[in-house]
This record gives structure tokens, C-alpha cells and sequence, in this order.
């Protein structure tokens, strides 16, 4: 059996665009947020107020069990 052992480099160069994709969809997903009416809001179980907060929420501040 023979394995590639990717450069360094591009190993890190990787792990940077997943992060960057990562952050990029918290971003996404804490403006979709923002953005949703009372109703959309009453059927996810979240007041108005917690979407703001969650919204407000620096894209690297994420739920523990959101980190691989």
C-alpha cells in the first residue's frame, strides 16, 4: 500500500481554506438568523432577543461542540 504525504505547506494552506469556509458559513447562518421573522423564530423555539444575541456573536465564538 503506498501513501502521499501532502508538503507541509499545502497541508496548512488547506486547513486554512476549511477554517475559512467554516467561518464563512457561521457568518451565513448567524445573518440568516438575524433575518428571520417572528414566526420563523417561533417554530425554531428562539425569542427575537436570542437571535440578536446569536447574532451579534463574533464568527470565532462558537458552541464547543461545533469544533472538531
Amino acid at each position: 500500500m503506498t501513501y502521499m504525504i501532502r508538503p507541509h505547506s499545502r497541508t496548512r494552506a488547506l486547513g486554512r481554506r476549511i477554517a475559512l469556509r467554516e467561518i464563512l458559513a457561521v457568518w451565513r447562518q448567524r445573518r440568516a438568523l438575524a433575518h428571520l421573522d417572528d414566526s420563523r423564530l417561533d417554530d425554531i423555539g428562539i425569542s427575537r432577543d436570542e437571535a440578536r444575541q446569536e447574532a451579534r456573536r463574533p464568527v470565532w465564538d462558537v458552541p464547543r461542540n461545533w469544533i472538531a
